[in-house]
Order: structure tokens, then sequence, then C-alpha cells
């Protein structure tokens, strides 16, 4: 589905029914909704799931505007609204990769009534020598270090630098810790990049401009049930400041033997840990989480027939063929080696 936002025209998938359980990518050069497949699968069997892509990421509008923490926040207040409004009122569960549990700490704090249970996957801000407790709603931005990166031009030559299929491949060997990586993620990371707009919000990324100064003292507020993962291998492994948390009554804490994304590597294992927390969180607030909710999101094909036709914001034909052109392209890509050197 897309629709629009005070973010921009933002995209995200949707599937199965059931209590709503929203999924959020992690943020680098070719980052997308694909990061978190195996989740979206598994879960669609027995709730709505909606994994939204991010402003400048996938199908979302990918503009040459400021990237900044706030935008991704609205992103994921006007996604929730959207669930909200279709699925369900009540608050939902949500799940973010890396980078993005900075913003989904940020929208739980900002709106803590929306969101029922928040689950971090690798998240940023608790590896730093330090605490971030810096300004509030300010980043780490490197003074003048977006400016550099753009440059008059060069720009887009840095960006398809990095995200050539070798350096794409050399990043998610880094991320998993193993050279076993996910290849059908690795392709749809090289396609991804080639679309129109893809280098401007990893610029933002590159500069330090997408990460909060003041997330510490976030994570430390968050009034709701958190469960936070990570993997033992690869470069997100190092929690010096994890100890701001980990006494907190209302964290949980899993440890995976993996990379950054366990659940590509032992989904299962991952998938019963996170059902227990869910579970858990269930039983506590008195929640029913098998009860089913009839989804009110539907794609195009489906929305054709209903009475309730969905806001004239949501794009679906122009999506549908856009989702189809990119899925060809991947799976032409798919029967080809197009990992060619450096």
């Amino acid at each position: 589905m897309e629709f629009d936002s005070h973010a921009g025209k933002l995209s995200a998938y949707v599937a199965g029914a059931g209590p709503p359980l929203l999924l959020i990518h992690s943020i680098n050069a070719v980052a997308s909704a694909a990061e978190v497949r195996p989740l979206y699968e598994y879960y669609a069997t027995r709730r709505t799931v909606v994994a939204i892509d991010l402003p400048g990421y996938g199908f979302s509008e990918r503009s040459d505007r400021g990237y900044s923490p706030r935008l991704m926040t609205d992103a994921l207040h006007a996604v929730v609204d959207r669930i909200h409004a279709r699925v369900a009122p009540g608050p939902v569960d949500a799940l973010a990769l890396s980078l993005s549990a900075e913003f989904l700490a940020r929208a739980a704090l900002e709106k803590p009534g929306a969101f029922r249970t928040l689950a971090f996957v690798s998240p940023t801000g608790l590896n730093g020598a330090r605490p971030y407790r810096g300004k509030n709603g300010g980043t780490r931005a490197v003074p003048g270090a977006y400016s550099l990166l753009r440059g008059p031009g060069w720009g887009r030559m840095l960006f398809r630098l990095l995200t050539r299929p070798a350096v794409v491949r050399y990043f998610l060997r880094r991320t998993w810790g193993s050279p076993q990586i996910d290849e059908r993620l690795r392709r749809y990371s090289v396609l991804t990049a080639r679309q129109p707009g893809a280098q401007y919000a990893p610029l933002y990324f590159l500069s330090g401009g997408l990460f909060s100064a003041d997330i510490d003292r976030i994570y430390e507020s968050l009034p709701q049930p958190v469960w936070m993962s990570r993997g033992t291998r690869g470069d997100f492994t190092a929690y010096r400041q994890e100890a701001l948390v980990r006494a907190r009554r209302n964290w949980r804490f899993g440890v995976f033997t993996a990379g950054a994304l366990p659940f590509f590597e032992v989904p299962a294992q991952f998938c019963d840990a996170f059902d227990q927390f869910l579970a858990q969180r269930a039983v506590h607030t008195g929640v029913d989480a098998a009860r089913p909710i009839r989804s009110g999101l539907r794609l195009a094909a489906d929305r054709a027939d209903r009475a309730d036709r969905p806001a004239s914001g949501v794009h679906e034909l122009q999506d549908q063929r856009r989702q189809n052109q990119l899925h060809g392209q991947l799976h032409l890509a798919s029967r080809a080696d197009d990992d060619v050197g450096p």
C-alpha cells in the first residue's frame, strides 16, 4: 500500500489477518523492507503484518530533502495511524532493526499509548563509549560532513561505489559475521540501490545526521515492555552502555549465536523467544494475542470489490505496477551472477 503523510509518500507491505505487528528495517546504504522478510512471512500466518519502507528507501518517497530522526519518527507515527484506522484501534506491537530502533523508541515515548510492546534487534545507541544524553532532538551529525559527502556531484559517485555488488556482499558479511549471508537479500539490496533517488537518505546516514544525540535518555524513559536481542558475531556485538537499561524491569534480553540479523540464521529460536516475550506481555496486560481481527488493509486487487474504498492518498495501481516491475527485475537478477569484482 502507498499513502500520503507528513513524512511524504510512504509505502508498506501488508499481509495476514489478526493483531497488528509493525516491522521496521534498518538504515544503511541499501536498506529496505526486504531485511525483515523472514519475520514478515512467518507472522503473516497469524497476524496482520505491516513492513514499512522508511522515507528514502524501498518504494517510499526518495526525494532530495533533509533526512532526520524527526522525519523517520513521523513516518512511524503515520503508519501506526494507518494501522489504527484500518486494522485495530489499540496499541500495536513493533519490531525495529539497528538504527531504526532509535526512531521506534522516540515514537513510543512521544505516543506511549500507540505501542503495546517494543522489540529492538541489534539496536544502535547502546554501543558507544559513553551514554548519549545530548540535546533533546539533537543528532550526532559531524559538522560539514553532509556537504562534503554530497559535494558538487560526487555524492552520487560515492554512493555507486558503496553499493557495487562486491561492496554490498562485504558489508553483509560484516553484518552476518560470516561469509554465509542471505543471497536473496544481497540481490535485492543491489537492485534497490539502483533506483532513482536511492543516494539521498544514505548520505545523511553516512554524515551521522540520522543518529540521535539524546537516545539513551529516551531508552531509559520508555514505559512499554521492551525486548532487546542481538547476535554474537559481526560488527554489532559490543553494547558497552547496555547497563543503562539492563536493570529496568520492563526490559528483556535475548542473545543468539548468529550475526546482527539472527532471524535469518536461527529463525525458529528467534521467533520462539519473541513469541514468549509477546505472550508474557499479553498475559500481563490481559490481552488475547491470538484473537483474530479481520484486517481492513488490502492490496489493490482486493479493494476493487469493497464498498469502503481507501482514501484518495493510496496510489494502489501505481504501486502495483512499480512492485511488479521491480520484482520482475529481481527475478531476472536472481538468474544471473551479478556479483562482479570491485
